[in-house]
């Protein structure tokens, strides 16, 4: 009984031996700025590194991926997603192209046509479309060394403020925080815009620096900006592609084949899982708000057509500069227009007309 033990213990041996032996790792970095409780990061763990070596298994690869997790600005800040990237501090990683307005402007397109849209899902769609398709953005993702895989869209835009809203006129001589390039948005309110960042909104907005933001409700629900702006206006500026999923160009490409086939439709699935999140959350989280005393309304559409015409015309100064620059931002933004009204969105200004 003891020899028989012992020679299938030896088999077992042999065999796990073997199978090492046949199966080969690979190690790959993957990062981000931001910790995995954000869902443009979580996402990437639900997809590439919680699916990839069972799908290599099931196709019978010998080969296996040792991923090095480094997420929440382990290996970079915010400042430095796209450089990250580049220049191979990390292999997979989350870009952050709304911190990148010079060297990927093609990508920030949304925030220059505000209600042009509102859905996630349209956005997904599109901004994926012309990622994979388009010369243009082909070139802007590779020009940095870049391969990318699927888009980041935030949920749509909409306001917060101290004060109940329920017409453009109250927002007149109010003080708006925004960040970066939707500042804009407040422009022709007759309300001044207040550039901040999102970690500053709660105590800007407690110490009477603004009246209300314009934001996220997935970025403005975690910071629990409604004990301070308990008015929340929906007034859907839109749904905007702030970045995506992309792997350092010379790393793909020293890739096995296989792995690369295996890797490459399993990272496409990384933009619906972010908007299947993003959506979860805002869902919830505006159902928790109004449980909390947030008070919940609506902007009517005609005051939201006056916003939208009120604006400047954003999508032609972002045209002329991009065209100073050599990219052929003219043709893209007729492009991405056509392509919105073909996914089913129905602008309220056409940021197309005249150019």
């Amino acid at each position: 009984m003891m020899m028989k033990a012992l020679v299938l213990a030896t088999a077992a041996l042999a065999w796990a031996s073997a199978a090492s032996a046949q199966t080969e790792t690979i190690r790959l970095t993957i990062a981000s700025s931001h910790p995995p409780v954000i869902p443009w990061v979580l996402s990437m763990k639900n997809t590439v590194v919680a699916k990839a070596n069972k799908a290599l298994e099931a196709k019978g690869s010998k080969y296996r991926i040792e991923w090095n997790e480094a997420y929440g600005g382990v290996l970079y800040n915010f400042e430095n997603t796209i450089e990250a990237v580049e220049q191979g501090i990390t292999d997979f990683g989350w870009v952050g192209t709304l911190w990148e307005p010079s060297k990927m402007p093609l990508h920030n397109i949304g925030f220059f046509t505000p209600f042009a849209n509102d859905s996630p899902d349209i956005i997904v769609k599109v901004m994926d479309e012309l990622s994979t398709k388009n010369p243009a953005f082909i070139k802007e993702w590779e020009s940095n060394n870049a391969v990318f895989f699927s888009t980041t869209t935030s949920d749509s835009y909409q306001l917060f403020t101290k004060l109940p809203v329920k017409s453009l006129a109250d927002l007149k001589g109010k003080k708006l925080l925004a960040a970066g390039a939707t500042g804009a948005w407040a422009e022709g309110l007759g309300a001044t815009f207040v550039n901040a960042g999102i970690p500053t909104f709660y105590n800007a907005l407690q110490t009477g620096v603004g009246d209300g933001v314009l934001l996220i409700p997935s970025g403005a629900i975690p910071i629990k900006l409604h004990e301070v702006a308990p008015y929340v206006t929906i007034v859907n500026l839109g749904a905007v592609a702030f970045g995506g999923f992309a792997v350092n160009k010379k790393k793909w490409e020293s890739l096995p084949a296989e792995v690369r086939d295996v890797l490459k439709p399993i990272a496409m699935e990384y933009a619906m899982e972010n908007v299947r999140i993003v959506k979860e959350r805002e869902k919830a989280g505006m159902e928790r708000i109004q449980k909390e005393g947030a008070k919940v309304s609506t902007l009517p559409d005609d005051e939201r057509k006056r916003w939208a015409d009120a604006m400047p015309n954003l999508a032609k100064s972002w045209v002329e500069d991009n065209e100073k620059k050599g990219v052929p931002a003219r043709q893209i933004m007729k492009d991405y227009m056509d392509a919105l009204r073909k996914a089913g969105a129905k602008p309220l200004r056409d940021w197309d007309a005249g150019l």
